[in-house]
């Protein structure tokens, strides 16, 4: 194996050369689009370089798996039509009937109505804990039955942060996985695998693809994960994600490869704009709240520090005004976008009460009504600046 294939050098190295050697027949530098659905067998059972059928594997979405396994520090990596593909896959790959999970009380809506909704009904059980609180996670652990704890940090909608090397301790002493959903940070700004997470797992519609032109997941395994009746966990993933067939199609998994080649570049510039974004929202008098981690005041500043290379591209904030205003802001901007998803390369607004937070409306994981939710993207952000500004001084 090559040193780009093992995954060494730097992030953007990684990002532009794991697992993306030149084409052996032609030396196309970039990996090709292998829209394919079967393969000739050299003889029955003959696989030519392990390909038989691109449901079970496919060149240019192996291109990617190897790619995030790179970039996230680890052993293998999937790559799935959807994020929400990915961690079905997951959850149902490592979790039986009559199994526990901990799982947030800030996360995005979609994966809590998974919780809520699919698994509850197949006989797994959960329990909402607060992810900054160490001992609230280890009192909603169930000794012997709970087998994952579930992690978003910064969390969605609020931005809320978890301690990943304290919460892998509390999980790894109950023989449970710690599982990190790591689309908001993105693999550029947190390795949740190297502070002792065990799985990881990403929207890659967001920063990933990074241009709004994509849906995908992924999902990346450390090393040496002992599950029942396979070897490895990467083992029994493999096999589901074969048998439930929610693969990443090749035009798919061949721009989320375009996407990452960018991703470091385009991060720091997220979070150059996110900063001055925030420093805007601090001083105006309509804002009566910004939830960022950068901020010195947010509870999981220290932490995020620690663990994350910077603070990310998404803020949240609240009005005084109430609901009503923060919908009608959220409809008045000009540059800014509203629309759900997150992480492209233009800035979106959206207001998650009744956007992407719907779902949880009337649970633990209700978000506030007067909370809107930004992700900042790559403008000029004295034009990002000047729109919210013309937007919250009218209406707010």
């Amino acid at each position: 194996m090559s040193e780009q294939q093992s995954g060494q050098g730097g992030f953007s190295t990684r990002a532009i050369h794991a697992g993306q050697e030149p084409d052996a027949s032609t030396g196309a530098v970039i990996t090709p689009i292998y829209q394919v659905s079967t393969y000739k067998q050299d003889g029955i059972g003959g696989f030519r370089g392990g390909y038989e059928y691109s449901r079970s594997a496919n060149p240019t979405r192996t291109a990617l798996e190897e790619c995030f396994a790179a970039l996230e520090g680890g052993a293998r990596g999937f790559a799935f039509s959807s994020g929400l593909a990915g961690q079905d896959t997951l959850l149902r790959a490592l979790l039986q009937p009559g199994q526990h999970v901990v799982v947030p009380s800030d996360a995005y809506g979609g994966t809590y109505r998974l919780f809520n909704k699919v698994l509850v009904p197949w006989g797994v059980e959960h329990t909402i804990a607060p992810m900054g609180d160490v001992d609230a996670v280890r009192a909603a652990i169930r000794p012997g039955q709970t087998k994952i704890v579930w992690v978003e940090t910064p969390t969605n909608p609020l931005l809320g942060i978890a301690d990943i090397e304290a919460l892998a301790a509390v999980a790894h002493e109950a023989g449970a996985l710690l599982v990190v959903d790591n689309t908001f940070a993105s693999a550029y700004l947190q390795q949740p695998l190297s502070l002792g997470a065990d799985i990881v797992c990403h929207s890659t519609t967001k920063y990933s693809g990074g241009h709004s032109d994509v849906v995908g997941g992924a999902v990346v395994v450390g090393h040496d994960i002992a599950v029942p009746g396979f070897e490895d966990a990467a083992d029994r993933i493999a096999f589901h994600q074969n048998s439930m067939g929610a693969v990443a199609g090749p035009f798919d998994a061949w721009l989320v490869l375009r996407g990452l080649k960018t991703l470091a570049v385009r991060m720091e510039r997220h979070c150059d704009n996110a900063e001055r974004v925030v420093e805007f929202l601090q001083a105006h008098p309509a804002v009566s709240a910004v939830h960022y981690p950068g901020l010195p005041s947010h509870p999981g500043h220290e932490v995020a520090k620690k663990q994350m290379k910077r603070f990310g591209g998404m803020i949240s904030f609240q009005l005084k005004a109430g609901e009503d205003v923060a919908v009608k802001v959220c409809a008045e901007t000009q540059v800014w976008t509203l629309g759900e998803s997150l992480g492209g390369v233009e800035s979106l607004i959206e207001h998650p009460a009744r956007m992407t937070h719907a779902s949880v409306r009337g649970t633990e994981l209700e978000v506030p009504a007067d909370l809107i939710r930004l992700s900042v993207g790559i403008e000029d952000v004295d034009d990002l600046v000047a729109d919210l500004q013309q937007a919250l001084d009218r209406l707010a």
